[in-house]
């Protein structure tokens, strides 16, 4: 029997994957909650053996829960379930420590596959997430020409903070912010501010 757990903040969504999984007699749900951080009070006292997660959640998104799980007990296997398909959020899944990755837009029974392939120590990736690998390497290189300070305000102005607003937000001076986003600009071949703005939604939308 495979023990899962979901965190998913939309209980309609969370209702029907209930139902739909527990349809397999191998699989038993032992509970739902609306985000990570229930989901760690409730694994204190029930660890699954697999974890369902959405990314974007309040109080505790799914990034910060696969990390707390992980660091918690390793062998247990968290399987992102999420809208987002851009690399930039399954690229934080996968460095947090996922061990799948499933659209929501995908039919469901990939997901009691994945759910039994990861129980196994296999990882499973939704076939839309599977082509996207090689781009996902880009990123990770793209990721790795900028600095530090570069890839906080990245995730800033996904946020749909103004310069001013990252400028207070981290102490320094608009002028200090907007040399930032030049830098990027250029770092990442991008033709101006709106295609920046476009570039850090698509990176980073997931993280808000």
């Amino acid at each position: 029997m495979i023990t899962v757990a979901i965190a998913e903040d939309h209980i309609s969504l969370s209702d029907g994957l209930k139902l739909f999984l527990e349809q397999d007699p191998e699989i038993r749900i032992l509970y739902a909650v609306r985000n990570g951080t229930e989901m760690m009070q409730r694994i204190e006292n029930s660890l699954p053996d697999v974890v369902l997660t959405d990314i974007s959640m309040p109080d505790m998104n799914g990034i910060e829960l696969c990390k707390a799980i992980k660091k918690l007990r390793p062998s247990t296997k968290v399987i992102a379930l999420s809208m987002f398909n851009n690399t930039g959020a399954i690229k934080d899944m996968l460095d947090a420590g996922a061990d799948g990755y499933v659209l929501k837009s995908s039919p469901l029974t990939p997901l009691r596959l994945a759910v039994k392939d990861v129980h196994k120590g296999k990882v499973y990736f939704d076939s839309q997430i599977a082509a996207k690998l090689d781009e996902i390497k880009s990123f990770k290189v793209k990721k790795k020409i900028l600095s530090r300070s570069e890839r906080d305000i990245l995730i800033s102005i996904a946020k749909g903070l103004s310069s001013q607003d990252i400028a207070v937000e981290r102490g320094t001076a608009i002028s200090t912010v907007n040399k930032h986003r030049k830098n990027m600009i250029q770092k990442l071949g991008l033709s101006g501010k709106g295609e920046l703005q476009q570039y850090a939604q698509e990176q980073h939308g997931h993280s808000n």
